[in-house]
C-alpha cells in the first residue's frame, strides 16, 4: 500500500513505520523539518508538511491509499490534528485514516473513563483529555473511513509477539488486573487494521 505517516519520530510512530516497512508498504513520512528525521532503510520518502494545516495535509496525502497519524506529544497537536486531517483528506478524496489515540478515554466502569479515576497520573491528564477530544471530533465525521486505536493503560518498548487481544471502548485488563501492551505489538495490531479494516468509524483497543 501507499501510506502517509504523521508522527513517525515518536515511540508509537517509529514502531508503526518499522512494521509498515516490514510488511513491504511504501511509506511517506511527513515531518515539519525533514532534515531532523533520519529514516530507516526501506521504501521511505520524507516530505515537509504540517499536520495542523489542512492545505498542507491535502498536498501531502493526495493520491495515497491510507493516512496514519501518531502525532504528539503535545496536547495542542493531538487535539488540533483531527480537524485539519479531516478537512485535508476530504479535499483530495482520500477516505482512510487510522489514528493513534490514548488509553485515558477508555471506560473502566459504566459512565467512568480511565482518566477520571483517582489513580490516573496527573501529569498525563492534559494529553489524555486531548486524545478524548480528538476521538470526539472523529466520531462526528461520517464521511471518512476513520479508525481510532487506543493502547492499553501501559505501553512501552518491548517485544513483538503478535499475540494480543482486541477490544472496543472498555479498558482491557489481564488476570492480574493489569492493562499493558508493547509498542511493537501495538504497531502489529495497528497495521493489521490498516490492511484489513475491521473498525471503520469506530474506536478499538489492544492489550495482552
Amino acid at each position: 500500500m501507499k501510506i502517509v505517516l504523521y508522527g513517525a519520530g515518536g515511540m508509537m510512530g517509529s514502531r508503526i513505520l518499522a512494521e509498515g516497512l516490514r510488511r513491504g508498504h511504501a511509506v511517506t513520512v511527513v515531518a515539519r523539518d525533514p532534515k531532523k528525521f533520519v529514516p530507516p532503510p526501506g521504501r521511505v520518502l520524507v516530505v515537509q508538511g504540517d499536520v495542523l494545516d489542512a492545505a498542507s495535509v491535502a498536498a501531502a496525502v493526495n493520491g495515497y491509499e491510507a493516512v496514519l497519524s501518531a502525532v504528539g506529544p503535545t496536547a495542542a497537536v493531538i487535539a488540533g490534528a483531527p480537524r485539519s486531517l479531516i478537512e485535508g483528506l476530504t479535499r483530495v478524496g482520500v477516505k482512510r485514516v487510522v489514528v493513534v489515540g490514548g488509553a485515558g478515554s477508555l471506560e473502566v466502569a459504566s459512565g467512568m473513563l480511565l482518566l477520571q479515576t483517582p489513580q490516573f497520573p496527573a501529569k498525563y491528564q492534559e494529553v489524555a483529555q486531548a486524545h478524548a477530544a480528538a476521538l470526539a471530533i472523529f466520531r462526528q465525521n461520517s464521511t471518512l473511513d476513520w479508525t481510532f486505536m487506543s493502547p492499553a493503560a501501559w505501553i512501552q518498548p518491548g517485544e513483538r509477539t503478535g499475540r494480543f487481544r482486541l477490544g472496543g471502548d472498555q479498558l482491557l485488563v489481564d488476570d492480574r488486573n493489569e492493562s499493558r501492551i508493547s509498542a511493537e505489538d501495538f504497531a502489529v495490531a495497528f497495521l493489521d487494521e490498516v490492511e484489513k479494516p475491521r473498525h471503520i468509524r469506530r474506536r478499538f483497543t489492544v492489550a495482552y
